[in-house]
């Protein structure tokens, strides 16, 4: 071929993109284990964005972007009046359920929440639902979102288990965008073809940065990125859905693709990786096993790979609490993703900062017996000068065990220890927690605490007579299932 030019033959639809799709149209969710935890995530995710509602900073990004519009069966935002364009109601729903770091999570290769995927999700199908009940037609059922939530956890989920975005310098919320396009166009009715279209179309998107997420410039943006992914996906489904084409090599395409442009790094001594070293691997094939193992935070509103040093820390509170001055040192064994993601030193500029400092989320229920959203805000940071004094006396160790389980797929623990030395040369034992509450392997310990978390979040919104009702609603597997979704809209409606 002359060097002049190019080949123009039209190649197939990336294998990754069109096993999403076949995924999508064709797998039927079997296990009772996925279809149950999926209805406890949604109470989770949904209690975690009324009560980011209470924090001016969250809520002053939502309604509609012309103030005043009116959208005819507009999809409504839980725990507000807005009803609005399904594009901006995703972004919304997005933005509160990410608001606190509260919601569900994810760790392997990859990291993230998809819980975040129910914006779009969420906002879709009432908006879908209200429509079909204008038209004398059958409303979407309950039952269809938790399908929905149940693959776009397995898609984002399986993507993230052996290929870290995070280590090219992308955040996790390209997942998200992937995930929620691929089923969210699957709710508005797409085929096969449509889905691959739709699903390409986020692959060659611009892609959020990482960099707001970690230090020196952690902050807002990134508890609303996966608002703004989420929405994105509602767009990029609506604009295939109206006809628009796809492009199959979206992520081979030589020069021009994923992979060369955003995935493919240099070795120190500049040359390239080998391709198998920067194209998507996968452990397994697509099926229920990301929702049935997904990690609930439960106790503390904290980064994931925190959550069992803050347990430690409760645990250590009534031996420490009346020590606090004599304090020497304190020791968090801890695993390497935390070390890489959360461990920081010197001072923390906002919530956001905070609630992404292993020190910081270990220091505040050390001292005070418990974690919660409140403690993150400026006003209690600047009010309790001893955090930062005992942040300061805290070493991070990482124990490679530890780093070592945190992937092994029988255990994906996420290990942490605490230790405090006191100045007369006295120690508290070790403390170790592998599994935070939020675990698989406590699932039966943690479900009572979940569905306390959920009223107790409903009640910061709703009375105390419609807490009841929706929670009611909610607990019973098989009646919810068959709830219209504009009927379950309804009832977090103000």
């Amino acid at each position: 071929m002359s060097a002049t030019v190019e080949s123009n033959e039209r190649p197939d639809y990336d294998k990754v993109i069109e096993d999403i799709a076949d995924y999508v149209t064709s797998y039927e969710v079997k296990s009772d284990e996925a279809w149950d935890t999926a209805r406890n995530c949604l109470m989770d995710t949904l209690g975690c964005g009324l009560l980011a509602l209470r924090f001016p900073e969250c809520s002053k990004h939502l309604g509609p972007l012309v103030e005043g519009t009116s959208v005819p069966n507009g999809s409504r935002v839980p725990g507000t009046q807005f009803r609005m364009d399904p594009v901006k109601a995703a972004w919304d729903i997005g933005c509160i359920i990410r608001w606190l770091d509260f919601n569900d999570t994810w760790l392997a290769a990859e990291w993230g929440h998809p819980s975040d995927n129910l914006g779009g999700i969420l906002a879709t199908a009432d908006y879908i639902s209200q429509n079909r009940v204008s038209k004398g037609e059958k409303p979407l059922t309950m039952k269809t979102v938790l399908e929905a939530m149940m693959k776009a956890h397995e898609i984002q989920g399986n993507l993230a288990i052996e290929n870290s975005f995070n280590r090219v310098g992308l955040d996790h919320v390209v997942l998200v965008k992937v995930a929620s396009t691929a089923v969210v166009t699957w709710l508005m009715g797409g085929t096969k073809e449509q889905i691959m279209a739709a699903v390409s179309q986020a692959w060659v998107d611009g892609q959020s940065l990482r960099t707001y997420r970690h230090a020196p410039n952690a902050g807002s943006r990134k508890s609303w990125a996966a608002g703004d992914a989420t929405s994105r996906a509602v767009r990029l489904a609506d604009i295939t859905m109206r006809g628009e084409m796809g492009i199959p090599g979206a992520l081979t395409a030589p020069q021009w693709g994923f992979y060369d442009v955003l995935f493919n790094k240099t070795n120190k001594d500049q040359k390239l990786k080998p391709k198998d070293d920067w194209q998507f691997k996968f452990q397994r094939d697509y099926g229920s096993y990301v929702m049935e193992n997904i990690l609930f935070k439960l106790s503390f509103p904290a980064e994931f790979h925190a959550q069992t040093a803050c347990e430690a820390a409760v645990t250590l509170h009534p031996e420490v609490k009346d020590r606090i001055d004599e304090i020497e040192k304190i020791e968090i064994t801890t695993h390497e993703s935390a070390i890489r993601i959360i461990s920081k030193q010197g001072k923390l500029a906002n919530p956001a900062d905070r609630d992404h400092c292993l020190q910081y989320m270990a220091a505040v229920p050390l001292i005070f017996g418990e974690l919660n959203a409140d403690h993150y805000e400026n006003s209690f940071h600047e009010n309790h000068p001893v955090i930062d004094t005992i942040r300061e006396k805290i070493q991070v160790i990482e124990d490679n065990q530890y780093s070592k389980d945190y992937h092994d797929p029988k255990k994906r623990s996420i290990a942490n220890a605490l230790q405090v030395f006191f100045k007369d040369g006295s120690h508290t034992d070790k403390v170790v927690v592998e599994y935070p509450i939020g675990h698989r392997r406590r699932r039966e310990e943690g479900v009572p605490v979940l569905e306390n978390k959920f009223k107790a979040n409903l009640a910061t919104r709703f009375p105390e007579h419609r807490v009841s009702s929706i929670f009611e609603h909610c607990r019973q597997q098989s009646s919810f299932e068959q709830i219209p979704v504009n009927e379950f809209m309804d009832m977090f409606t103000i």
